[in-house]
């Protein structure tokens, strides 16, 4: 099967099963979306949501982020993954966008991946959920099931990622991104998985994949 012919076929499976897929992280406007972001790497976002309403209510805003200590920060966020670094982030972010976007998070890619802590894939994310811009975040779940399902060969996310934009129509980039995350939270685990049950491994896994999957299990 053609890599555009599976593609179609995985995103019709996909507007099945998440016809309109939530955004797991819990915010209220651009600004707390973006610090949910920059706290969900190497965390999962349940742990996002539970850290992050003590903290907003402290500093709902970059004015409020920027005057908060970074030990203020880092307590309230102390359970998250790299909290010591992100609590810096987190503050320097907040004082640059009062200094150079007037308190506002930009709608720019360039612009936000300027900001200290944001990486292409979180600016990717604030871009598409917050200013419903195109764009397909590929996080390393993303790419995983790519690469199971012979969508794409890229050895890092950036292939991954152009992959995925040249497969699917960029109509369905923002809610594709996510619905992809939500299969592999409930139906395709890294490890463990029995593709022949699943609704896509089955049909669209490479063999190069079910052999690797086979030899783990």
């Amino acid at each position: 099967m053609k890599r555009r012919d599976k593609a179609d076929r995985i995103g019709e499976i996909l507007d099945e099963l998440y016809p309109e897929p939530p955004v797991p992280l819990d915010h209220v406007d651009p600004f707390t979306l973006l610090v949910s972001v920059m706290l969900s790497a190497q965390t999962t976002d349940k742990k996002v949501n539970e850290v992050t309403p003590a903290l907003f209510s402290e500093a709902p805003d970059p004015q409020g982020m920027a005057a908060l200590p970074v030990e203020r920060i880092l307590a309230h966020i102390r359970t998250v993954g790299l909290a010591p670094t992100k609590a810096k982030n987190l503050q320097r972010m907040a004082q640059l966008l009062l200094d150079r976007h007037d308190g506002e998070v930009p709608s720019d890619m360039d612009a936000l991946e300027a900001l200290p802590g944001v990486g292409h894939k979180t600016a990717s994310v604030v871009m598409c959920q917050a200013f419903d811009q195109p764009a397909f975040p590929v996080d390393t779940h993303i790419h995983r099931l790519a690469a199971r399902w012979g969508l794409s060969t890229g050895k890092n996310v950036t292939k991954t990622e152009t992959d995925l934009k040249t497969l699917f129509p960029e109509d369905t980039w923002i809610r594709r991104h996510l619905q992809v995350i939500y299969f592999g939270r409930e139906h395709c685990p890294a490890r463990g998985h029995d593709l022949s049950a699943c609704p896509i491994c089955s049909w669209a896994a490479t063999k190069k994949r079910i052999a690797e999957e086979s030899r783990r299990r």
